[in-house]
């Protein structure tokens, strides 16, 4: 229940998560329950050297974990600590925004004003860039009715994970400053039925 799933992410979510994510400049990653790392790994794999990572993460065998496992990466943060908290440790680093919010967390099991609080202090710290965007994989999409400071989102399916979840991305600015507009599609590109 920690973490809502039953085995770590499979390589195929992993890889459509990482997808969402421009990893060719210097960027500030966040990620939010990042868990054991699995996610985190690849996130260090392919960033740029002059990026950075900061993890949030509530559970304390999970924090000692990952604090010893990136414990000689200068570029990792990890945060025992909320994801309501966001802008205050990335004001306590000196940084203004950051370029992604990589999540995990269980948002069904939020209390919705929790909830409400966590999307809030998000949006607000995304660097206001076409490229920014908070990107959650989910067991359902239920957080795209609460993510209505959102102006666009992108849902696609990922069946091969136990159990399939949904990865969507929610930008924080409008395409090519138009109003904004909602897509969903599965993995093959095409509109769920």
């Amino acid at each position: 229940m920690q973490v809502a799933y039953i085995v770590p992410s499979s390589p195929m979510l992993i890889n459509r998560v990482m997808r969402k994510m421009d990893f060719s400049v210097p960027r500030t990653i966040v990620e939010f329950g990042p868990g054991e790392g699995c996610h985190t790994r690849e996130i260090l794999k392919r960033m740029h050297p002059d990026s950075q990572v900061l993890l949030f993460e509530i559970d304390p065998e999970f924090t000692d974990l990952l604090r010893k496992q990136f414990r000689h990466d200068p570029r990792v943060h990890v945060l025992h600590t909320d994801a309501a908290h966001l802008p205050q440790e990335l004001a306590k680093l000196g940084i203004a925004h950051c370029d992604y919010v990589v999540s995990g967390i269980p948002f069904s099991y939020i209390e919705k004003s929790k909830k409400q609080e966590i999307l809030q202090q998000t949006f607000e710290s995304l660097s206001p860039q076409p490229h920014a965007a908070f990107i959650v994989y989910q067991v359902t999409n239920e957080l795209k009715q609460h993510a209505k400071q959102f102006p666009r989102v992108e849902s696609e399916y990922c069946l091969q994970n136990i159990p399939p979840m949904v990865v969507t991305k929610f930008y924080k600015q409008p395409p090519n400053g138009h109003s904004a507009s909602t897509r969903s599609v599965n993995g093959n590109g095409h509109k769920p039925h």
